[in-house]
């Protein structure tokens, strides 16, 4: 391990070869763990939860160098071992990493078990930092995330560990590694509308009550609705209808219910309950019942200290300075951010989530150095 433990591509191989479609447990987490010890952290693995959103492995890693008399600052990494299924059509296995000219293939390769492969390997190079060091890393991001990050969080609590800032791994960089960071994301909020009726034959309709002109009412007040314009750091809120279901078979009945799904991305300006309950007032008023769940608030961390060391880092290794962004669907800095600021910085997205997954090789080690030097920037002296 030691002769590899700065490699970042040997690494980050070594955790693709491990399936961990999420929910995830057990072999990818032996080998994090393995490579951290390996540097002298202290390492806690808890299981939590049940099926169907469990069970779910998750890790605190910790390593404190802190003076005598002086705690020091303590930087925080964040991300998540799970993978979303890798479907089919793969030009090979998803799970045996392959390496094709200057990519490296494999489910994880970008979301994220290459940021953390570099991360572990920037650890490796910078071993004499003043301050502690956290590696916080769930298995279950991509999927509910019930078990994985707020348990996280909630361990954390029970210990006294909190974080001065949080670095969260996440692929941000779009065209070219160092193009993008995230400084903040919107908020999700899924909503469900039943309208029930009173099922009859389509040649008798006063002796029923079809339930589709009145959610068709509904959807239409809350489709002319205008959540605001946004604002210096956040694009518009927006509400988007994403599935109507009626399941009717046949021709000739009224059916007894008709439903609908809403999703609604926001910004700052709005919270997930005050959305819930300002659509929630419509649809009763219209008829109709509604379910929600909020599944995270939207969250800003202004530009700052460590938003700016990021920024350096960046721009030291890459001659860029990337932009900064609260573009894109949610990630557990949602929760994170509840604890002290975080950014989001990583790898290239293009390729996540799709069929072969690719980073460029180059892209680790270059990502492994920007890494080291936030590091140095947050935690030197």
């Amino acid at each position: 391990m030691s002769n590899i433990i700065t490699d970042p591509l040997a690494l980050a191989q070594r955790l693709i070869a491990c399936p961990s479609i999420t929910p995830a447990t057990g072999a990818a987490f032996e080998v994090l763990e393995e490579m951290l010890v390996t540097l002298g952290f202290d390492v806690e693995r808890f299981v939590v939860g049940e099926a169907p959103d469990g069970p779910v492995e998750n890790m605190i890693a910790l390593r404190s160098n802190a003076l005598p008399g002086k705690a020091g600052r303590h930087f925080a990494f964040a991300g998540h071992l799970d993978v979303v299924p890798p479907g089919s059509g793969w030009e090979s296995d998803p799970f045996a990493p392959d390496i094709r000219g200057d990519l490296l293939y494999g489910r994880g390769a970008v979301d994220m078990k290459g940021s953390i492969a570099s991360f572990v390997a920037a650890l490796a190079q910078y071993r004499d930092f003043s301050g502690t060091v956290s590696l916080l890393i769930t298995g279950d991001e991509e999927g509910p995330a019930v078990f994985g990050t707020p348990a996280i969080i909630e361990r954390m609590a029970q210990r006294g560990i909190k974080p001065d800032m949080c670095l969260v791994g996440e692929p941000t960089s779009v065209n070219r590694l160092g193009d993008m960071m995230k400084i903040g994301r919107r908020g999700s909020v899924n909503m469900w509308v039943t309208v029930e009726g009173t099922q009859g034959h389509v040649a008798y309709p006063h002796l029923a009550d079809n339930p589709i002109p009145r959610l068709v009412r509904i959807l239409g007040e809350i489709e002319a609705i205008v959540l605001d314009d946004g604002n210096d750091w956040f694009q518009p809120s927006n509400i988007e209808i994403t599935d109507i279901t009626v399941g009717n078979q046949a021709t000739n009945v009224i059916p007894p219910q008709a439903s609908a799904r809403i999703s609604i991305r926001f910004n700052d300006m709005h919270s997930g309950t005050a959305l819930t309950q300002r659509i929630r007032a419509l649809v009763e008023a219209g008829g109709g019942t509604l379910q929600a769940r909020v599944s995270g608030e939207a969250f800003l961390t202004p530009p700052g200290e460590l938003s700016a060391l990021v920024q350096d880092a960046i721009a030291e290794t890459t001659g860029i300075t990337p932009e900064l962004s609260t573009t894109g669907g949610t990630s557990d800095a949602r929760f994170l951010s509840a604890l002290c600021p975080v950014v989001e910085f990583g790898l290239c997205n293009a390729t996540m989530h799709k069929l072969d997954e690719a980073v460029a090789i180059e892209d680790l080690t270059r990502l492994r150095d920007i890494y080291g030097k936030i590091l140095r920037s947050a935690l030197s002296g």
